[in-house]
């Protein structure tokens, strides 16, 4: 009986031995790492479109006039002056990454063409723009809610509803009047400050190179042609809406 007694006790000596052990081993692990759920990663999506007030502003300087059997009117000091234009216009830019995008902007303008230097108070006629511009950009995304960018590309300018202004000044008038299509480079700058994850306000500058070859008829007989040097900036700023 004393022997089991004994036995019993060594017994419950070990089990309590053992137990602290495992609670100073416990001790040393220190405590357990708490996870938490990362957060959902938006997907990225590639679409941005910007709704603008564009200003159309040509340079005309260095546009030529040759009239047949006209010395005087075909001097360098002849050209063109084609009026200045204000206009709603649409852009759609589509992000590869975050950094590089294209971007087309759409818009339709009407113009007022008259002559200057030996032309001045000649009134030659009126001519719609098509000019969808397409342009390579890199956008800066170290700026917090600034984002520039920079970029280049190409025009494409289309005349339509061109008209003769048929209005006579010391006996000359113009009677038909036709203006060519042409490409041309662009380039540009511009910026969006997001004040919020989709809503932003944008400004944006662009210069397009656009010197398309033209045609009329003065009086219904005397042929005039000539390069129209139209080379306009074009300024913008408006609301940016980031899908």
């Amino acid at each position: 009986m004393r022997q089991r007694t004994v036995l019993t006790r060594a017994s419950l000596l070990a089990l309590g031995t053992s137990l602290a052990s495992i609670s100073v081993q416990a001790a040393d692990l220190g405590r357990a790492p708490v996870y938490y759920k990362a957060p959902p990663i938006e997907p990225f999506n590639p679409w941005m479109i910007r709704l603008r007030v564009l200003g159309i502003l040509p340079d005309t300087a260095g546009s030529s006039v040759s009239v047949a059997g006209a010395p005087s009117l075909s001097s360098p000091s002849s050209g063109l002056s084609i009026s200045d234009q204000a206009v709603p216009e649409l852009d759609i830019t589509y992000f590869f990454t975050k950094n590089v995008a294209a971007e087309l902007i759409l818009g339709v303008t009407r113009h007022h063409i008259s002559g200057n230097g030996a032309l001045t108070g000649l009134d030659i006629g009126k001519a719609w723009l098509l000019p969808p511009t397409l342009t390579l950009q890199y956008h800066f995304t170290d700026f917090g809610a600034l984002k520039p960018y920079i970029g280049a590309g190409i025009n494409y300018t289309a005349f339509f509803n061109q008209s003769a202004a048929n209005t006579s000044l010391a006996g000359l008038a113009v009677t038909d009047l036709h203006i060519s299509n042409q490409f041309g480079a662009a380039v540009q700058f511009g910026f969006d400050y997001m004040l919020d994850r989709h809503w932003g306000l944008n400004f944006d500058v662009k210069k397009l190179w656009l010197r398309p070859e033209y045609s009329a008829t003065v009086n219904n007989a005397i042929a005039v042609t000539g390069r129209a040097n139209v080379d306009p900036w074009l300024v913008s700023g408006g609301v940016t809406y980031k899908f």
